[in-house]
C-alpha cells in the first residue's frame, strides 16, 4: 500500500458518504417534495387522495419501502444484473481477481491434501498415477504463481477458463 494514496482514500470515503447517504436522503426528500407540489397539489382529484404533504409522504413511504426492498432483492437474487456487476468488478479489479483465483487454487490444493492424508491414515500406498498428478499440480501452480502479476491477464484467463469448463 502506498503512502501517497491517502488523498485518494479520503476522496473515496467522501464519495461513498455523499452518494450512499447524503445524496440518497436529499434525492428522496427532493422527489417527494417535487412530485407533491408540482403534480398532486395542482390536480384536485389527486388532492382528494393526498390532502396534505404529510399524508402523501406516509403513503409513499408505506408503499415505496417494501416495493424498493423487493426490487433490491430481485436485483441481487433473481436477475442477471448483480452477477454482471460482479463480473465487471472481477475484470477491472486485480485484487478481486487475485482473491478469486487464490481461493479456487486453495480449494483444489486442500482437497488433494485431504485425499492424501486420508490415504496415509488408512495405511494405503500412493499410486504412481496419484503421485504424478500431485507433481503435475505442484508444477502447474508453481508456474502459474511465478508468472502472474497484478497487471498481466493470468488471473482473468484462469477465471475465464474455469467458467468455460463448467
Amino acid at each position: 500500500m502506498r503512502k501517497n494514496s491517502v488523498s485518494f482514500r479520503v476522496w473515496f470515503y467522501f464519495r461513498m458518504g455523499w452518494s450512499t447517504y447524503f445524496a440518497f436522503i436529499l434525492a428522496a426528500i427532493n422527489t417527494l417534495t417535487v412530485t407533491y407540489f408540482l403534480a398532486i397539489d395542482n390536480y384536485p382529484s389527486l388532492k382528494l387522495i393526498f390532502p396534505s404533504f404529510e399524508v402523501y409522504v406516509i403513503v409513499i413511504v408505506t408503499i415505496g419501502i417494501p416495493l424498493l426492498v423487493a426490487i433490491g432483492y430481485a436485483h441481487f437474487k433473481r436477475t442477471q444484473a448483480f452477477k454482471s456487476e460482479i463480473d465487471v468488478q472481477i475484470e477491472s479489479n486485480p485484487y478481486q481477481r487475485r482473491n478469486t483465483v487464490n481461493n479456487e487454487i486453495n480449494l483444489r490444493v486442500n482437497l488433494q491434501l485431504m485425499k492424501l492424508i486420508t490415504k496415509l491414515m488408512n495405511d494405503e500406498k500412493l499410486e504412481v498415477k496419484e503421485y504424478e498428478n500431485l507433481k503435475e499440480l505442484i508444477s502447474t501452480y508453481e508456474q502459474f504463481t511465478k508468472n502472474r502479476t497484478f497487471v498481466n491477464d493470468s488471473d482473468i484467463d484462469f477465471i475465464k477458463k474455469e467458467i468455460q469448463e463448467k
